[in-house]
């Protein structure tokens, strides 16, 4: 069985990505990083998920990008956009380099670990135009990547999945319910409550695709209820 390390942030997406790498037949170590965000209950989330799906480890890694801010997610002076999103727009929620780091630390678990995958939950359709979170970032990430290490330059480094990418959001909403993905208990809202806040730009996007895809009981109208 192949190895396989799924960064998981405890959201809907890399919970699913997950999922898939599971179906594959991949042996799946988790990933998740405390980085100063200030809706920290996806961590707990994604403690939950790994359990739940069985991964074979769960690592939390602290990487403290909120000591120099930069977003709404990591400077709580900056508020969380409530407007919905806007065409085009890079918003505030943007965390600089986030993905980067991430996905850095994630091939050095990978080439430690031998695995063959690092298993990416981005998503470039129905999210804001994240420039991290595009197929041509990936791309030229993944060159990097054959470039940087050992096992790269021998031919066998870690191929970076991110089967999502160019997914809508319903889709994924449709793959979790088919792989028995436990929606509930993956957290998106980008707001620190202890409710989903049903305004921010990731609770929008979520909610209508549990919408359309017939399970408006697990939107976050229906959890503030």
């Amino acid at each position: 069985m192949s190895t396989a390390i799924a960064l998981l942030s405890g959201g809907l997406d890399s919970a699913t990505a997950a999922a898939l790498a599971l179906e594959d037949g991949q042996r799946v170590i988790g990933l998740s990083f405390d980085y100063g965000q200030r809706h920290r209950r996806e961590l707990e989330a994604a403690a939950r998920i790994a359990a739940q799906l069985g991964l074979a480890e769960h690592h939390t890694i602290s990487v403290n990008l909120a000591a120099w801010g930069g977003s709404a997610l990591t400077d709580s002076r900056m508020a969380v956009p409530s407007d919905g999103v806007q065409a085009d727009v890079i918003p505030s929620t943007y965390v600089p380099g986030r993905n980067t780091v991430f996905i850095a630390i994630g091939l050095s678990l990978a080439e430690a670990r031998g695995a063959e995958r690092l298993v990416l939950g981005v998503n470039a359709v129905d999210y804001s135009g994240y420039p991290d979170c595009r197929p041509d970032y990936l791309d030229a990430f993944q060159r990097l990547a054959d470039l940087a290490s050992k096992a790269g330059r021998e031919g066998h480094g870690s191929r970076l999945w991110a089967p999502l990418v160019t997914w809508s959001k319903t889709k994924i909403v449709q793959e979790a319910l088919r792989l028995g993905v436990p929606i509930a208990d993956t957290w998106s809202c980008y707001s620190g409550g202890e409710q989903p806040c049903g305004v921010c730009d990731s609770c929008r996007i979520r909610d209508a695709a549990l919408i359309d895809a017939g399970r408006p009981d697990l939107a976050s109208s229906a959890a503030q209820r």
